[in-house]
This record gives structure tokens, C-alpha cells and sequence, in this order.
């Protein structure tokens, strides 16, 4: 997650930033696949614990449903322990995200809240909703933040549009490519996990009250990287050699899954946990509502400002008195 705070002239903080992206490195690591068609799902039925190629035909079946279905409504927790891992993404503690999640096209409409936003920043919003619509994403930052700014609330995040004013080709790439990766849809994160050598069923258990049915696997680093085609549009052979080896090297070993599916063979959650030297990064998700709409109007342009100007805004000034800039002060974290 990354953060961008920009402090008033009088010196006191205000947010004019907020959480751009949520478990990362987290929803890139799920994954499961198979065969579709109603087949032999005997042991589903039965109760028992299925084979191997009933499991491929479950997960498989999931996942076209799920790629069909475009749309869900999701509720997230992670939770992030302190040190590097927790610096990385923003911050350590907990962070929860509801709302609505399309992945064609990609959109969303949520609502992020938790210890994670505010830590280190007592004046940060305690929650903050977040929409995306044609890779360009918003921020309600709240009524105190738009005191600071002309009393527009909403923060605008073209990141297309500030990478090609860049004029870095690279850049671009991979400025679109986080776009999709946050938006991440549970389809893709079965895919993943399909090439989880030690994928197996579990057993039965409820979710929400609903009967599913429940199955666990194991990614390698290696192995995550090498299933998430995503990685291959932005960044090159070099480049994702590098990326394995600074995961590795920091002390990342690999990726737990858990995947809930339930009798219409949809997945319904989604545990990720990542067991690191500081501790275990936990991301737990659950769906509902599979094809339900999801609409994003972005808010009106009175309401907004737009970061890319206010970087700019802030570039002038650097290249003058230098004493303003200090004062209007820009920090980001990632």
C-alpha cells in the first residue's frame, strides 16, 4: 500500500493521499484449476475427501463460474506485522476492505478502514473509500482533508496519465499493470493456485452458514511468479529474476492458500497467509453476490482535485523559495 501525505503551510498534517492498493503481494498467490461439466463429484456429495482429479474438476468448475459471474461483492481483513514486511505495505496492523469488485471491466467501489491506514499518522481518515473505473482511481479523503484543499475531497489517480507524462514506456507498463493487479479477481487467483503441486481437498466446513467445501495448496515464490502471467507484461526475464531473488532473499518462502467453494461452485473465501522472519502477513477474504452490480460514477469535478496537478503545483514551488516547499512538504511511503 502506498501513502502520500502532503502538510499544510501552518505545518499541521493533513492527508491528501490515501491507500492506493491492498494485499499485493497477497492476492497474487492464490490459485486452483481443473475440468468443467457436472463429472464425478461423488465425493463432494458423499462427504468424503475427494481425489485429486475431483478436485481439479471442483476448482476448475469455480473458476469458469467465477470468470463468467464479472462481478462480486467482497469483504477483506489483513493483518500485517511490524518491521520491514509491514513498512512495505503501508503500514502494520489490521486493514479491512468492503464493497464491490468488477473484473470486467475492472472496477471498484470500496470502503478501506482499519489500524494499518492511521499508523504513524494520527490526523490519517480513519476509512476511506476508493474507486476505480477506466484505470483512473479516486480517494475520499473526508471533509477535514477537503478543509486543506479548496473543499474538494476526492483525490484523482490517473496513473496511465502520470506515467505518459513521464514519457517512460517502462513505466507505463507497469503503472497499468498495478492498475490490474489490484483489482485482482478471485478467477485469476484460482488460476494461480491450479499449479500447486499439493493442492488437495480438506474437508467440508460453513462459511456465512452455507455448506462448502474446503481445499488448501502450497506455493513456492518460484512457483507464484512463474503462474502469474500479469508479471510478464511488465516486467521483463531480467527483471523478474531480480524480483524472485529480493523476495527470497527476504525471507519469504512461499505462499499458504485455503479456497472455500460452495454448492454452486463458486469460491466463496479465500485465506492467504505469508510467513515471514517479522512474522505471518494474514489476508482473509470472502465473496458473495456473485453478477451483482457494479457500477463506479466517478464523483463530481468540483469535488476532485487531481494528484498529477498537485504534483506539479508542488515542482513549481520546488524551483523557488524552497522555505514553501519545506513547508507545504511532500512525504510518501511504500
Amino acid at each position: 500500500m502506498t501513502a502520500v501525505v502532503v502538510r499544510g503551510k501552518q505545518g499541521g498534517k493533513r492527508v491528501a493521499g490515501a491507500v492506493l492498493a491492498t494485499a499485493l503481494l497477497c492476492t497474487g498467490a492464490v490459485a486452483c484449476g481443473g475440468s468443467d461439466g457436472e463429472g464425478d463429484k461423488g465425493g463432494r456429495a458423499a462427504g468424503g475427501i475427494q481425489s485429486a482429479s475431483q478436485v481439479t474438476e471442483v476448482i476448475t468448475a469455480a473458476y469458469k463460474k467465477t470468470t463468467a459471474a464479472k462481478s462480486a461483492k467482497v469483504r477483506m481483513t489483513m493483518s500485517t506485522p511490524p518491521g520491514k514486511m509491514g513498512k512495505a505495505m503501508g503500514g502494520a496492523g489490521e486493514m479491512k476492505m468492503s464493497g464491490v469488485l468488477g473484473w470486467d471491466p475492472s472496477v471498484m467501489d470500496v470502503t478501506m478502514s482499519g489500524s494499518a491506514l492511521t499508523e504513524g499518522d494520527p490526523d490519517a481518515p480513519k476509512q476511506v473509500r476508493m474507486l476505480m473505473r477506466d484505470n483512473v482511481m479516486y480517494a475520499d479523503l473526508g471533509a477535514a482533508a477537503a478543509k486543506d484543499m479548496d473543499g474538494k475531497r476526492w483525490m484523482k489517480m490517473d496513473f496511465a496519465a502520470m506515467a505518459e507524462q513521464s514519457g517512460d514506456e517502462k513505466l507505463m507498463k507497469q503503472m497499468t499493470g498495478s492498475l490490474d493487479s489490484m483489482n485482482q479477481d478471485p478467477a485469476k487467483q484460482l488460476a494461480m493456485l491450479l499449479e500447486s503441486p499439493n493442492l488437495k481437498h480438506v474437508g467440508s466446513s460453513e462459511v456465512d452458514g452455507a455448506q462448502t467445501q474446503r481445499y488448501k495448496g502450497r506455493l513456492t515464490v518460484k512457483e507464484m511468479m512463474s503462474t502469474n502471467d500479469s508479471l510478464d507484461d511488465v516486467l521483463s526475464k531480467s527483471e523478474k529474476e531480480k524480483l524472485l531473488k529480493n523476495i527470497e532473499k527476504s525471507g519469504i518462502k512461499g505462499y499458504d492458500t485455503e479456497v472455500w467453494v460452495n454448492e454452486d461452485d463458486y469460491p466463496v473465501r479465500m485465506d492467504i497467509d505469508i510467513k515471514t522472519p517479522e512474522g505471518t502477513v494474514k489476508t482473509s477474504q470472502t465473496f458473495s453476490d456473485y453478477g451483482t452490480t457494479a457500477k463506479v460514477t466517478p464523483p463530481p469535478a468540483g469535488e476532485t482535485f487531481d494528484l498529477m496537478e498537485m504534483f506539479k503545483e508542488l515542482g513549481k514551488l520546488g524551483k523557488g523559495d524552497t522555505s514553501d516547499t519545506d513547508a507545504l512538504g511532500l512525504d510518501s511511503g511504500v
